[in-house]
C-alpha cells in the first residue's frame, strides 16, 4: 500500500498551470518538522507534492506561504533525463485530497490577542 499522510507548511505559493488537455495541477513545497530535535534544533523536510483538478484550483486559491495544511496522496517515484543528458530520479507526493489546518489570520497573528477575551468564571452555570 502506498499512502502517505503529510502536516507541514507551504514554502511559498503554490505553482497553478494546466496541462495540454485542460487539466489543472499545482506544484508546491511542504516543509515537514521531523518528530524529534538534534543538537536542540528541529529538522525539516522539504517535500514536493503536487495536486490535481479542482482541489488544485482551491489549493491555488486558498493556501497560500507559510499557511499549514494536512494532505493525503502517495508517493511517486519517477525518472527522467535532464538538459546535459544526465539520468536523474525525482520523488515527489501526488496528493488525493488536503484539508485546511489554519486561516491566514492565524498564521499572521502574533499570539493568542486574536483568539478573544477571556470569560470571567461563573459558578452559577448550572449542568
Amino acid at each position: 500500500m502506498n499512502n502517505i499522510v503529510l502536516l507541514g507548511r507551504l514554502t511559498k505559493d503554490a505553482d497553478i498551470r494546466s496541462t495540454q488537455s485542460g487539466k489543472v495541477v499545482a506544484s508546491f513545497t511542504l516543509a515537514v518538522d521531523r518528530p524529534y530535535t538534534q543538537n536542540g534544533k528541529r529538522e525539516v523536510d522539504f517535500i514536493a507534492c503536487q495536486i490535481w483538478g479542482k482541489s488544485a484550483e482551491v489549493l491555488g486559491k486558498s493556501v497560500h506561504r507559510g499557511q499549514r495544511i494536512l494532505l493525503e496522496g502517495r508517493l511517486q517515484i519517477r525518472q527522467y533525463t535532464d538538459k546535459n543528458g544526465n539520468k536523474r530520479t525525482a520523488a515527489e507526493v501526488v496528493a488525493d485530497r488536503f484539508e485546511f489546518i489554519e486561516r491566514k489570520e492565524q498564521t499572521e497573528s502574533q499570539g493568542m490577542e486574536n483568539f478573544g477575551q477571556q470569560m470571567p468564571f461563573d459558578e452559577e452555570i448550572p449542568f
